[in-house]
């Protein structure tokens, strides 16, 4: 089913809006949320609240591009669950996903001060990334979005673990100095 017509089950307040997101974008979800939860409890926990979300706000919201909407949402409720239990310290066990990683790449949060700013590091993170090439730019996402390994990004480009290790390495640096030169500070 096409994401025009699951929209409008949406705005229709059809169930059937539901069943068709799952099927559609139900494993896109399922993999975010279990690369940043590592539970498939939480996961499926995480994937009904989006579920849940997607229903509150289609309508009024009518996204453009649904997958990268629904996957969105996931994701935002997946790194709130991770929060969640990493404050109150009761050992659920979720994998880190490289977040440590690209944390000294990007301007902390006592240095973004507005939500401008923060428009002005994601513009500029997306102009650093459109001069990768493609392959680099999957490794990235892949990383630093979805929270895949570095083993199942290896197996997805058929190459080795150590390479996308090194690669994604010399990435963050390229990163941190484009940030700099454009002004924003880490």
């Amino acid at each position: 089913m096409t994401d025009e017509k699951i929209i409008k089950l949406y705005f229709d307040r059809s169930e059937d809006a539901i069943t068709e997101t799952d099927k559609k974008y139900g494993g896109a979800c399922r993999s975010v949320a279990y690369n940043i939860l590592g539970s498939r409890e939480d996961t499926e926990e995480c994937t009904n609240d989006t579920y849940m979300e997607v229903w509150e706000v289609i309508p009024p919201k009518r996204p453009a591009k649904l997958g990268a909407f629904v996957v969105s949402i996931a994701r935002h409720i997946a790194l709130n669950m991770y929060a969640a239990a990493n404050r109150i310290k009761n050992g659920r066990g979720y994998r880190s996903v490289g977040f440590d990683e690209i944390a000294e790449c990007l301007p902390s949060k006592e240095n973004v001060e507005s939500e401008a700013e923060d428009k002005a590091v994601l513009k500029a993170v997306e102009s650093f990334l459109s001069t990768l090439p493609r392959e680099k730019q999957i490794m990235f996402v892949r990383r630093y979005y979805y929270g895949s390994t570095y083993g199942e990004i290896a197996a997805d480009l058929n190459t080795g673990e150590d390479r996308v290790r090194m690669s994604l390495r010399r990435t963050r640096e390229k990163l941190r100095k484009f940030l700099e030169k454009e002004g924003i500070g880490i």
